[in-house]
Formats: C-alpha cells, sequence, structure tokens
C-alpha cells in the first residue's frame, strides 16, 4: 500500500485526539493571555504559539476526517471570557508558555514514535520543530530578563569514579551521600512543573464559579504544596538552591476569564502528566529516600486525579476518546 494511503491506527488516532484536546486548552489561555500581555516581545512569542496551533490543528482536523473520525470538540471560545481583568504578570505568562512548549516537545515525541503513516510522521516532526523553536525563544527571553531559573551548579570531579559502597542507596540515616546529577534532572523539572501546578490553581480557585471546583483546585493546591515542600527539602539538605515560587505573579482579580470546565481540565492534565514525570524520577533515583517521595507523590496524584474524574464525569466536560470495538455487544445486535 501506499504509505500515505494507510488507515489510521488506535495509536495514530489516539494521539492525535489528545493533541487537539489538550492542544485546544492550552490556545484559549494562550488567547487570554496574548489579550492581557504589556511587554511587546512577550506578545509577539504568543501571537507565534497561537497562529502556529491553529496550523497544527486544522492538519489534525484533515487527518481525523479523512479517516471518517468525529473532530473533538476540545475547547472553543465559548470557554473564553473576553475582557476580563488581569490574572496574571507578563512574566508568569511565558513562564507558562515555556512549561507548556516542554509538555508539547515531550507529547510530539511520543506521537512521532508510534506512528508509522509517512504524512503523519512528517506532520509530528514539524510540530517537533515548531517546539523546539518555541523553546528556544521562550528561554531565550526568560535569561535576558533575568527570570529564567538555572538548575543547580555542581563542581568538577577530578576523575571518574566507582559506586563503592551499599551506602549509595542509603538517604535515611545520615549514611549515604549527597544527590546525584543524575537525580536532580528529575527533581528540578518536577518542582518547576509542581510549582506551576499550585500557581494555576491558585489563580483559578480565585475565579472559578462552582464551589465544587472551587474546593477541588484548593485540594489540588495544596497537593502540589505538599510535593513542593517535600522535594525542597531533599534539595536543601544538599544545600541545594530551589527554583522560587510564582504566587506573587497572580493577581487578586476574582473575575473569571475561562469557564470553569477549562480550568478544572487543565488542572487535571498538569496533575496526569506529572504522573509520567514521576516514574521517569522514580526509575532514576538511587536513594531509599528519594524512592519514598516519589512513590507517596505517585500515590497523592492518583487521590487527585480520581476526584477531578469524578467531577468532571458528573459535569459531562470529559470527552470520550475512540474505543476498541464492543465485540461482545455487536454480535448482540445481530
Amino acid at each position: 500500500m501506499e504509505k500515505d494511503k494507510l488507515k489510521l491506527t488506535s495509536s495514530e488516532i489516539g494521539t492525535l485526539w489528545g493533541e487537539y484536546v489538550n492542544g485546544t486548552a492550552v490556545d484559549i489561555v494562550n488567547r487570554y493571555m496574548v489579550s492581557i500581555i504589556e511587554d511587546e516581545q512577550i506578545k509577539a512569542i504568543f501571537e507565534d504559539a497561537i497562529k502556529t496551533f491553529e496550523k497544527q490543528k486544522q492538519q489534525i482536523v484533515t487527518f481525523m476526517e479523512n479517516d471518517g473520525f468525529p473532530v473533538p470538540i476540545g475547547f472553543t471560545e465559548f470557554d473564553l471570557f473576553k475582557g476580563k481583568p488581569r490574572l496574571f504578570t507578563d512574566i508568569f505568562c511565558l513562564n507558562y508558555l515555556h512549561i507548556m512548549t516542554l509538555h508539547g516537545l515531550l507529547g510530539h515525541s511520543t506521537s512521532l514514535g508510534v506512528s508509522v503513516r509517512e504524512d503523519l510522521r512528517f506532520f509530528y516532526d514539524s510540530c517537533d520543530n515548531d517546539g523546539k523553536r518555541m523553546y528556544h525563544q521562550t528561554i531565550d527571553l526568560l535569561l535576558e530578563k533575568g527570570s529564567f531559573q538555572r538548575d543547580p551548579l555542581f563542581y568538577p570531579g577530578k576523575n571518574p569514579e566507582n559506586i563503592s559502597s551499599q551506602d549509595f542507596t542509603d538517604g535515611f540515616f545520615g549514611k549515604g551521600r549527597t544527590l546525584a546529577a543524575t537525580e536532580i534532572i528529575s527533581i528540578s523539572f518536577n518542582l518547576k512543573k509542581s510549582i506551576m501546578a499550585k500557581t494555576l490553581s491558585i489563580a483559578f480557585s480565585q475565579v472559578a464559579q462552582s464551589k465544587e471546583v472551587r474546593k477541588f483546585l484548593e485540594d489540588a493546591e495544596k497537593a502540589a504544596d505538599k510535593q513542593i515542600k517535600s522535594f525542597s527539602k531533599i534539595m536543601q539538605t544538599d544545600n541545594l538552591p530551589v527554583p522560587k515560587s510564582w504566587e506573587a505573579e497572580v493577581t487578586t482579580s476574582t473575575d473569571s476569564p475561562f469557564s470553569d470546565k477549562l480550568m478544572l481540565y487543565h488542572t487535571g492534565f498538569l496533575f496526569q502528566a506529572a504522573q509520567a514525570y514521576h516514574g521517569v524520577g522514580l526509575a532514576s533515583a538511587m536513594r531509599a529516600d528519594l524512592v519514598a517521595t516519589y512513590e507517596s507523590t505517585i500515590l497523592q496524584n492518583l487521590i487527585v486525579t480520581k476526584k477531578w474524574f469524578n467531577i468532571m464525569v458528573q459535569n459531562k466536560w470529559l470527552e470520550q476518546p475512540p474505543l476498541a470495538p464492543n465485540r461482545k455487544e455487536i454480535a448482540k445486535e445481530r
């Protein structure tokens, strides 16, 4: 068969579906942020991000419609309440775009890895290039404005060394060793993402209209704060700096620019995505206390996402992704 005539596989339609729903959620937030940003350099990057996703969204729609799959509803202009007061500072908006760009890069890489059709591979390759361009732009501007938080610096050792003691895995009783550079990769990354989740939960809880949604967002903020403290304690024990918080970048506005559906979905997305990153951190951890912290964090996130799922379903806000054929039900229809 011709490479561009192959039918979409379950994995391929799954990635397209996820890219559309998640992309439209972030796009609505980007459209609000570009409307309040005063800094022209930051505004220009957001305008680029909006144009880039619009191009990607149209291509996703084409892929799905050509194979007869319904296009998800995702998030639309109905989830954006225009003309509302500023909820975030310009610098927080730029940090938000940077973190969401990281999510996008990881998502595009996963989508590319399960794609077989040539046109789909070229599409995700293009998305990846767009994401890398945005990644460089956000870092360069954050550095220029003195707001990029670099990870801790290490001093070089004299020679390579092998692990020579069982104490290498001990982090509870003071007999072990300091954090390894390979462990700090995930700790620092997870800290920055938890700080973002906490800040958005605070902002969204200020403006949420539903008491149920507001209560969930307050609980999500507490869960993120607990995780930040756990990982920060491990870093600080080794006299290593931790990323600064962004709560001060949220204004006191109580007038919501977003639907409760969008704010709840976005928060749940961050906690769900964090599970994958915590899993990576757990796999690279070689200290017992770090392993225990990751396991505890993963369990906390499961509790949060279960509450999130229940509220989303009760309000009929959660779209169902394409399902495998139910052969038993099909047989009953005959």
